[in-house]
């Protein structure tokens, strides 16, 4: 995949696709290969295709956004993508709006299979600032629930695995991340950490982190998911990408949801209906839904399991 030589070059370890040797809490030490980290600037740095998507060159790729609040009034600063040979930083801030539209064919391709983790104010962003609903995503944290409950493990609902403790399970990297909490420290301390330029070797570093180790992690949790749970993964990435993205037309020029496979009909337990249910609170109302300590939002969790 050519790219145009950034004004900086660094290099990382990136995963190797998990072996079949049967070894399942391997560490991915073991097996890493040194790719370069390019700063992105100008589309002409991506490869083609990235930017021109199409059936016969099916991509997966790692994918993650950095910003300032990010969310709809936020600032996207630094957007990730981790190829098997390389991890591009999409630099927002110094390539403008134009970059990022670049990458909207991309974002939103059946083609592109972007493996990012926990997606919903990454979308939320991309489609307030820039217009981009993000499409065909596997969600590494809903991936995790699934497995878990396909092996009979139980949780809360609301347990979501953060990305540091997805990293540190050996079934899926056995890697301890220290450096997202020294990150999280110079955030509280400067909440503009991503905003300044040039970026430092520590923002280059922490960002590819982030995703440096998604391909490797979905490719573990591929060989578990039984097709039940694949057809799940699948309408629930299309609802957590729409999750804070209401509009006024209840969504009808997003993706629809993948339709139920004929075979998990034909075997007499159909899947539950998967909906996405948006309350949208006035301005300075919050406290009413949410009860005196909570009160209500218990109620209503204990009311419906």
């Amino acid at each position: 995949m050519a790219s145009s030589s950034p004004s900086h070059s660094y290099l990382t370890h990136l995963p190797l696709h998990p072996s079949h040797q049967g070894d399942s809490e391997k560490r991915v030490e073991d097996d890493e290969s040194r790719v370069p980290i390019h700063i992105v600037t100008a589309a002409s740095q991506l490869p083609v295709e990235f930017l021109e998507p199409s059936p016969q060159s099916k991509l997966v790729i790692g994918f993650d956004c950095e910003g300032v609040d990010l969310c709809r009034k936020g600032t996207l600063c630094v957007m990730q993508l981790a190829f098997p040979d390389a991890v591009y930083l999409v630099d927002a801030i110094e390539g403008g709006e134009e970059l990022i539209i670049a990458c909207k064919p991309a974002l939103e391709s059946n083609y592109i299979t972007k493996v990012i983790h926990d997606c919903k104010r990454d979308s939320e962003a991309l489609y307030f600032q820039f217009g981009i609903k993000l499409n065909n995503v596997v969600d590494t944290q809903i991936a995790y629930s699934l497995i878990e409950e396909q092996e009979g493990r139980k949780r809360l609902r609301d347990d979501y695995i953060s990305f540091v403790g997805l990293l540190a399970d050996p079934r899926y990297c056995g890697k301890s991340y220290d450096e997202k909490e020294e990150v999280r420290v110079l955030l509280r301390q400067d909440p503009k950490f991503w905003r300044h330029r040039p970026l430092s070797e520590q923002m280059v570093r922490a960002a590819a982190d982030d995703v440096r180790f998604l391909l490797y992690i979905y490719h573990q949790m591929m060989e578990k998911l039984n097709e039940r749970s694949l057809w799940y993964l699948a309408v629930r990435g299309v609802l957590y990408c729409r999750c804070f993205c209401l509009n006024s037309n209840n969504f009808a020029d997003w993706p629809s949801l993948p339709p139920i496979p004929d075979n998990l009909n034909a075997d007499g337990s159909d899947p539950k209906e998967e909906i996405l249910s948006v309350l949208d609170i006035p301005q300075g109302k919050m406290g009413l839904v949410i009860g005196k300590r909570g009160a209500t939002i218990l109620s209503i969790k204990q009311s419906c399991k």
